[in-house]
């Protein structure tokens, strides 16, 4: 359900879900940059569900560069192991299920249901499984499996947005600065794509479900 209305005074909550350290960021991370700007926030939840010693330190880290000027804001980094989440599943939904008790989003960051990485989908599933009653947007993430579809969903977002995310990506995940995928070509190059298809520079897409108004 669509539960605010832009240019009103109310606050957001917001839910932001990844099943790995850097999946927000990569998938929504200029979408969130724009929201903090342009909107009254009132508590930002920011959940990751694998890592290890290394990459929590780097999912705090980043997630503190995004959620700078959030003043209501928790960060929860699970350990849970990178590639194995399904055969977890039990133990996710409950940390689902707990999250749900105590916070009432009016949006939810979230994997597409059709990402082939079985991780992404065991946080699609549970997120819609959860939360029945709120506005959910189903990010996407570049890479090997080439599962990239059709989004319905168009937010345009400044270049200073993509720069700056791209630049807390750099600079957090050095981890990750190895792999093949991991640079400015790679994360410019779809926020240009999606850009041409809405008729604008840069863009973030999502799919949307259902928006009930």
């Amino acid at each position: 359900m669509l539960t605010f209305k832009p240019g009103t005074d109310q606050k957001l909550n917001i839910l932001c879900l990844g099943a790995h350290c850097d999946d927000i960021e990569i998938g929504a991370g200029a979408t969130l940059l724009r929201l903090f700007k342009e909107y009254k926030i009132n508590k930002v939840v920011w959940g990751v569900f694998t890592s290890d010693e290394i990459r929590k330190r780097e999912a705090e880290s980043s997630a503190g560069c995004f959620l700078s000027g959030i003043t209501d804001r928790e960060i929860i980094i699970h350990k849970f192991r990178d590639g194995f989440l399904p055969y977890q599943a039990f133990e996710v939904k409950e940390h689902f299920e707990r999250l749900k008790r105590v916070f009432e989003p009016d949006i939810i960051f979230t994997h597409y249901r059709n990402d082939f990485h079985q991780d992404h989908r065991l946080i699609n599933e549970l997120t819609w499984n959860t939360w029945r009653n709120n506005t959910i947007l189903e990010y996407e993430i570049t890479k090997y499996d080439g599962d990239l579809g059709n989004p319905n969903l168009y937010i345009p977002v400044d270049e200073e947005d993509i720069d700056l995310r791209n630049q807390f990506l750099r600079e957090n995940f050095v981890s990750q600065q190895d792999k093949h995928w991991f640079d400015e070509n790679t994360f410019r190059s779809l926020a240009r794509i999606r850009g041409v298809e809405s008729a604008t520079r840069f863009a973030e897409a999502f799919y949307m479900r259902k928006m009930i108004l």
